[in-house]
């Protein structure tokens, strides 16, 4: 096809992404990229660890498009809200309404906020940079008490963040008995718990919030056992939610991301992808089970996937495209350690064995399903992060495991 275009919806990382694997797929047809924030495409993590310490500028964060894009348009400031995947039209917040030849879904995740009575001022989350800013000024006056609500990845970065602004009242409130022990298991997720207490974090386990005290703004958090913690400021880190509202009525499962099938594609349609942590995919490398999977690594992979994908169909090309079998990677910087993670620990949480170190030292923990490795997680120093690479290789070695 020439002369053809493709609107790609959400110009966070995956967006970009996206439209660089493309050009690079060899699409010569139009491109633009439509996004909600009126910012270009920026790096996310840093937004709870070195923005919030005020140690990162948005500069240092957004990212260099590749010089194949130059010619790709950006459509900022405005949000999808509706698509007609059988016509092939999408419709924006302005009214306007774009016809397109190929889809690409990359609007991500939101924070999800608590249901509690109480004031709304004094409540943050972390996902954009306005968001970080906006917190950072509430951290940094003098005497502040601050309560996280959420002991997950963005949480316990937050904790440590604030821990090192000289914030020192930091309570992290969880209703599960660790931190991070739904995607660490037992055995981490203690030794993140002792890491944190002994650098000034309090932990509130095994209670939710009841509800929010105070007028005007924030003052206490009731929490599930009538305790209250005096709170100046409150960080939701309580998950996400999927941006796919504006997909409703196409016939899509839609009930967590957006279902692909093994080449991302949508529905059943070669015309739409999906890109980043809102595509719900089987994974080739494991048990073929879709799922969602909110990494790092995951917008550039799946983008170079779904780019192939796509511009296979507009081009009508023939042949068989391969599955997708990425090797999820993260990390995790908190206070002065690091997460470092590959694979899908989540799938070996029932066999975790210490391959290297000691729980109460640095520690890099292996995750078997079937008595195969199919994560490995280091928790310690840089250099402990730096030795858990080794085992990538042989993650990537592994044969596909049952479902």
């Amino acid at each position: 096809m020439t002369g053809g275009n493709v609107l790609v919806v959400g110009a966070s990382m995956g967006g970009l992404r996206a439209a660089e694997q493309l050009r690079a797929a060899g699409w010569t047809g139009s491109v633009t990229v439509i996004g909600d924030e009126p910012h270009m495409p920026y790096n996310r993590p840093p937004l709870s660890k070195e923005v919030l310490a005020g140690k990162a500028s948005f500069d240092s964060l957004a990212f260099t498009p590749k010089a194949g894009t130059a010619d790709v348009a950006w459509r900022l400031g405005l949000r999808a809200v509706a698509a007609d995947l059988a016509a092939r039209t999408l419709t924006l917040d302005d009214s306007t309404t774009l016809p397109y030849d190929g889809l690409v879904v990359a609007t991500g995740m939101r924070p999800r906020r608590l249901r509690c009575p109480g004031p709304l001022t004094g409540r943050h989350t972390v996902r954009t940079l306005a968001d970080a800013q906006g917190l950072r000024a509430e951290l940094t006056r003098p005497g502040v008490r601050v309560v996280v609500v959420g002991a997950g990845f963005i949480g316990c970065e937050v904790a440590a963040t604030a821990v090192g602004l000289g914030v020192t009242e930091v309570t992290v409130v969880d209703p599960l008995p660790l931190p991070m022990v739904g995607p660490l298991g037992e055995l981490l997720a203690g030794a993140l718990l002792r890491r944190h207490e002994r650098r000034g974090v309090r932990f509130a386990l095994g209670t939710g919030v009841a509800a929010f005290e105070g007028e005007d703004r924030v003052t206490g958090v009731v929490l599930g056992d009538g305790t209250v913690l005096p709170a100046d400021v409150v960080v939701e880190s309580v998950g996400s939610l999927a941006n796919t509202e504006w997909l409703a009525d196409n016939g899509l499962d839609l009930s967590d991301g957006v279902l692909t099938d093994e080449l991302l594609r949508v529905g059943g349609l070669p015309s739409v992808v999906a890109v980043g942590d809102v595509a719900r995919f089987p994974n080739a490398r494991y048990d073929g089970v879709p799922r969602r999977v909110e990494h790092w690594s995951i917008p550039t992979d799946s983008a170079k996937h779904a780019a192939r994908s796509l511009v296979a169909h507009l081009n009508g090309a023939q042949g068989e495209l391969a599955a997708f079998a990425p090797l999820p990677t993260f990390w995790s910087d908190q206070h002065d350690f690091r997460l470092q993670s590959f694979g899908s620990p989540l799938l070996g949480l029932a066999d975790v064995r210490v391959l290297d170190g000691d729980p109460d030292g640095d520690l890099i923990a292996g995750y078997h399903r079937d008595d195969l490795l199919v994560g490995v997680v280091a928790l310690g120093a840089p250099t402990t992060a730096a030795r858990a690479a080794r085992y990538r290789t042989a993650l990537l070695q592994q044969p596909a495991l049952t479902a």
